[in-house]
Protein backbone atom coordinates (compact mmCIF):
# COMPACT_ATOMS: atom_id res chain seq x y z
CA UNK A 1 0.00 0.00 0.00
CA UNK A 2 1.21 3.66 -0.81
CA UNK A 3 0.72 5.38 2.44
CA UNK A 4 1.21 8.53 1.09
CA UNK A 5 -1.25 7.83 -1.77
CA UNK A 6 -3.70 6.98 0.85
CA UNK A 7 -3.13 9.46 3.29
CA UNK A 8 -3.68 12.17 0.38
CA UNK A 9 -6.81 10.50 -0.28
CA UNK A 10 -8.54 10.91 3.29
CA UNK A 11 -7.11 14.33 3.29
CA UNK A 12 -8.52 15.84 0.65
CA UNK A 13 -12.14 14.87 1.76
CA UNK A 14 -11.44 17.64 4.03
CA UNK A 15 -11.70 20.08 0.80
CA UNK A 16 -14.53 19.34 -0.91
CA UNK A 17 -16.16 22.41 -0.74
CA UNK A 18 -12.98 24.72 0.30
CA UNK A 19 -12.95 28.75 -0.79
CA UNK A 20 -10.42 28.78 -3.55
CA UNK A 21 -7.68 30.94 -1.52
CA UNK A 22 -7.26 27.63 0.38
CA UNK A 23 -8.30 25.08 -1.32
CA UNK A 24 -6.40 21.49 -2.23
CA UNK A 25 -4.68 23.52 -5.57
CA UNK A 26 -2.60 25.98 -2.78
CA UNK A 27 -1.57 22.59 -1.01
CA UNK A 28 -0.27 21.42 -3.94
CA UNK A 29 1.36 24.17 -4.76
CA UNK A 30 3.13 24.36 -1.08
CA UNK A 31 3.72 20.60 -1.62
CA UNK A 32 5.86 21.33 -4.42
CA UNK A 33 7.53 23.73 -2.80
CA UNK A 34 8.43 21.74 -0.01
CA UNK A 35 10.05 19.22 -1.92
CA UNK A 36 11.99 21.88 -3.88
CA UNK A 37 13.18 23.27 -0.54
CA UNK A 38 13.57 20.12 1.08
CA UNK A 39 15.55 17.97 -1.66
CA UNK A 40 18.36 21.19 -1.18
CA UNK A 41 17.88 21.12 2.75
CA UNK A 42 18.00 17.23 2.65
CA UNK A 43 15.30 17.27 4.84
CA UNK A 44 13.20 13.45 5.57
CA UNK A 45 10.93 13.96 2.70
CA UNK A 46 8.76 11.78 3.93
CA UNK A 47 7.79 13.82 6.59
CA UNK A 48 7.69 16.85 4.33
CA UNK A 49 5.07 15.17 1.98
CA UNK A 50 2.77 13.92 4.43
CA UNK A 51 2.65 17.45 6.72
CA UNK A 52 2.76 19.45 3.28
CA UNK A 53 -0.36 17.39 2.36
CA UNK A 54 -2.27 17.76 5.45
CA UNK A 55 -1.16 21.67 6.64
CA UNK A 56 -4.20 22.93 5.88
CA UNK A 57 -6.70 20.35 6.60
CA UNK A 58 -8.31 22.35 9.43
CA UNK A 59 -8.41 25.69 7.11
CA UNK A 60 -12.78 24.92 6.48
CA UNK A 61 -13.11 25.09 10.18
CA UNK A 62 -11.40 28.34 11.20
CA UNK A 63 -12.85 29.79 7.87
CA UNK A 64 -16.17 28.73 9.23
CA UNK A 65 -15.69 30.88 12.51
CA UNK A 66 -13.76 33.72 10.76
CA UNK A 67 -10.48 33.47 12.34
CA UNK A 68 -11.85 32.34 15.87
CA UNK A 69 -10.13 29.05 15.94
CA UNK A 70 -6.58 27.97 15.03
CA UNK A 71 -6.80 25.91 11.90
CA UNK A 72 -2.96 24.50 12.86
CA UNK A 73 -3.84 23.44 15.89
CA UNK A 74 -7.81 21.44 14.54
CA UNK A 75 -5.46 20.54 11.77
CA UNK A 76 -2.85 18.77 13.92
CA UNK A 77 -5.73 16.88 15.51
CA UNK A 78 -7.71 15.59 12.61
CA UNK A 79 -3.81 14.54 10.69
CA UNK A 80 -3.21 12.63 14.30
CA UNK A 81 -6.34 10.62 13.57
CA UNK A 82 -5.75 10.09 9.89
CA UNK A 83 -1.98 8.85 10.43
CA UNK A 84 -2.43 6.17 13.58
CA UNK A 85 -5.43 5.18 11.19
CA UNK A 86 -3.13 4.30 8.70
CA UNK A 87 -0.62 2.61 11.74
CA UNK A 88 2.23 5.29 10.71
CA UNK A 89 5.31 4.85 12.63
CA UNK A 90 4.25 6.96 16.12
CA UNK A 91 8.05 8.54 16.20
CA UNK A 92 6.86 9.86 12.28
CA UNK A 93 3.90 11.18 13.84
CA UNK A 94 4.70 13.41 15.89
CA UNK A 95 7.38 15.17 13.89
CA UNK A 96 4.01 14.96 10.97
CA UNK A 97 2.57 16.26 13.95
CA UNK A 98 4.94 19.59 14.79
CA UNK A 99 5.08 20.50 11.41
CA UNK A 100 1.44 20.98 10.93
CA UNK A 101 0.83 22.67 14.38
CA UNK A 102 3.59 25.19 14.01
CA UNK A 103 2.75 26.34 10.13
CA UNK A 104 0.49 29.41 10.82
CA UNK A 105 2.19 32.86 10.67
CA UNK A 106 0.27 34.04 13.50
CA UNK A 107 0.61 30.87 15.63
CA UNK A 108 1.93 31.09 18.87
CA UNK A 109 4.13 27.61 18.27
CA UNK A 110 7.32 28.53 16.24
CA UNK A 111 8.75 25.32 13.82
CA UNK A 112 12.22 23.67 15.41
CA UNK A 113 12.77 20.74 13.02
CA UNK A 114 14.48 20.99 9.89
CA UNK A 115 11.20 19.47 7.94
CA UNK A 116 8.49 22.33 10.29
CA UNK A 117 10.68 24.99 9.04
CA UNK A 118 10.48 23.92 5.37
CA UNK A 119 6.99 23.75 5.74
CA UNK A 120 6.61 26.84 6.87
CA UNK A 121 8.72 28.67 4.33
CA UNK A 122 7.02 26.85 1.68
CA UNK A 123 3.53 27.62 2.76
CA UNK A 124 4.12 31.30 3.43
CA UNK A 125 5.86 31.90 0.00
CA UNK A 126 2.45 30.64 -1.77
CA UNK A 127 1.25 33.64 0.47
CA UNK A 128 3.57 36.78 -1.42
CA UNK A 129 4.60 37.01 -5.44
CA UNK A 130 2.14 36.73 -8.41
CA UNK A 131 0.29 34.12 -6.34
CA UNK A 132 -0.06 35.34 -3.08
CA UNK A 133 -1.19 38.73 -5.06
CA UNK A 134 -3.96 36.44 -6.62
CA UNK A 135 -4.63 34.90 -3.50
CA UNK A 136 -4.96 37.89 -1.50
CA UNK A 137 -7.34 38.93 -4.07
CA UNK A 138 -9.19 35.80 -3.94
CA UNK A 139 -10.14 35.82 -0.38
CA UNK A 140 -10.95 39.59 -0.36
CA UNK A 141 -13.33 38.47 -2.77
CA UNK A 142 -14.68 35.51 -0.60
CA UNK A 143 -15.30 37.84 2.26
CA UNK A 144 -16.96 40.44 0.37
CA UNK A 145 -14.14 43.08 1.09
CA UNK A 146 -14.17 46.30 -1.42
CA UNK A 147 -11.32 46.64 -4.31
CA UNK A 148 -8.83 48.60 -2.67
CA UNK A 149 -8.47 50.71 1.01
CA UNK A 150 -5.27 52.65 0.37
CA UNK A 151 -6.18 55.69 2.23
CA UNK A 152 -7.97 53.61 5.96
CA UNK A 153 -5.98 53.07 8.83
CA UNK A 154 -5.16 49.37 8.64
CA UNK A 155 -5.35 49.60 12.15
CA UNK A 156 -8.58 50.11 12.52
CA UNK A 157 -9.97 47.76 9.94
CA UNK A 158 -11.31 43.92 10.58
CA UNK A 159 -10.21 40.86 9.43
CA UNK A 160 -13.39 39.08 7.50
CA UNK A 161 -15.06 42.53 6.68
CA UNK A 162 -15.26 44.79 3.27
CA UNK A 163 -11.81 46.50 4.43
CA UNK A 164 -10.16 42.95 4.67
CA UNK A 165 -8.55 43.87 0.96
CA UNK A 166 -5.51 42.21 -0.48
CA UNK A 167 -4.01 45.90 0.17
CA UNK A 168 -4.78 45.05 4.35
CA UNK A 169 -3.86 41.32 3.54
CA UNK A 170 -0.44 43.20 2.69
CA UNK A 171 -0.09 45.77 4.83
CA UNK A 172 -0.81 43.43 8.12
CA UNK A 173 0.78 40.21 6.89
CA UNK A 174 2.49 40.11 3.49
CA UNK A 175 5.26 42.79 3.53
CA UNK A 176 6.76 41.07 6.61
CA UNK A 177 6.84 37.49 5.40
CA UNK A 178 10.43 37.68 3.69
CA UNK A 179 11.89 38.59 7.17
CA UNK A 180 10.62 35.30 8.47
CA UNK A 181 12.38 32.93 6.17
CA UNK A 182 13.83 30.00 7.74
CA UNK A 183 15.48 28.21 4.93
CA UNK A 184 18.41 29.69 2.61
CA UNK A 185 16.34 28.51 -0.03
CA UNK A 186 13.29 30.19 1.43
CA UNK A 187 14.79 33.46 1.60
CA UNK A 188 16.12 33.20 -1.60
CA UNK A 189 12.80 32.95 -3.02
CA UNK A 190 10.99 35.12 -0.84
CA UNK A 191 13.15 37.89 -1.97
CA UNK A 192 12.45 37.83 -5.36
CA UNK A 193 8.20 37.21 -4.97
CA UNK A 194 8.40 40.38 -2.51
CA UNK A 195 10.30 42.51 -4.85
CA UNK A 196 7.42 41.55 -7.15
CA UNK A 197 4.83 41.88 -4.72
CA UNK A 198 5.77 45.30 -3.04
CA UNK A 199 5.85 46.43 -7.34
CA UNK A 200 2.64 45.18 -7.64
CA UNK A 201 0.97 47.55 -4.83
CA UNK A 202 3.15 50.59 -5.74
CA UNK A 203 1.35 51.20 -9.47
CA UNK A 204 -1.96 49.84 -7.79
CA UNK A 205 -1.46 52.42 -5.49
CA UNK A 206 -0.51 55.12 -8.36
CA UNK A 207 -3.23 53.74 -10.67
CA UNK A 208 -6.05 53.78 -7.67
CA UNK A 209 -4.96 57.64 -7.45
CA UNK A 210 -5.04 58.61 -11.52
CA UNK A 211 -1.11 58.71 -11.65
CA UNK A 212 -0.43 56.24 -14.18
Amino acid sequence: MNLIKEIKKEVQKYFKDAKGSHDWSHTERVYRLALKIGKTEKADLEILKVAAISHDIGRKSQDEVNGKIDHAEIGAELARKILEKFNFKKEKIEKIIHCIETNRFRGNKKPESKEAKILFDADKLDAIGATGIGRAFLFAGEVGAKLHNKDVDIEKTKAYSKEDTAYREFMVKLRKIKERMFTKEGKRIARERHKFMVNFFNRLNKEVDGKL
